[in-house]
């Protein structure tokens, strides 16, 4: 499912438009309005008093480890040259390490997009073990906090349906205004 949460900032005027005649905008979607210093649940200190590392960098990334992430939350095992090369192409990550076990990530969640105006956000997951301790939503908030401070107000991810409440007190809303993704698929593709 599609979730999408727009982020409106203040534009400078050196950016605005001058219409000489009024104009109502379409099809606008206010899903989410926060200020460029998106809020923070937990801060850095927080986490690293309670034994964990944030990383923003691939850096150190066990993918092998994060692939059992993925697995254990339901995700397809991917093959770990193509999760590089997905890195290679990522925007912005966040990645939380538990301090005791070194090069091993316990929460994950990245963004790619176009730098400007959209971004979607990925693979967010959780190490099962450490569900619950506020780790997910921390990537996210970061995650969240990074695209809105670079001034992207389109920011949309996927999410199962089950998880549809975890995201929705971060301000991402399922459907705003009717407005619904279409992803192009080739699992029901029939052979001829």
């Amino acid at each position: 499912m599609l979730l999408r949460g727009n982020i409106y900032a203040p534009v400078p005027s050196s950016l605005r438009l001058n219409f000489k005649s009024q104009t109502h905008p379409r099809n606008l979607t206010i899903s989410c309005q926060a200020s460029l210093d998106y809020p923070l649940s937990i801060s850095d200190e927080t986490l690293e008093k309670r034994g964990f590392i944030l990383r923003r960098t691939a850096e150190g990334l066990n993918l092998e480890a994060l692939n059992k992430i993925f697995v254990a939350v339901g995700f397809p095992r991917r093959d770990p040259e193509k999760i590089r090369v997905a890195l290679e192409h990522t925007d912005s990550l966040v990645w939380i390490q538990e301090r005791k076990s070194q090069n091993n990530a316990v929460a994950f969640a990245r963004a790619t997009g176009d730098g400007v105006f959209n971004a979607i956000i990925w693979d967010v997951v959780v190490d099962p073990s450490f569900q619950g301790l506020g780790l997910g939503k921390a990537v996210v908030e970061r995650l969240m906090r990074d695209l809105v401070g670079r001034g992207i107000t389109n920011i949309s991810l996927y999410s199962e349906p089950r998880v549809l409440g975890f995201y929705r007190p971060l301000g991402f809303v399922a459907d705003p205004d009717g407005i619904r993704g279409m992803v192009y698929s080739t699992k029901n593709k029939r052979k001829k």
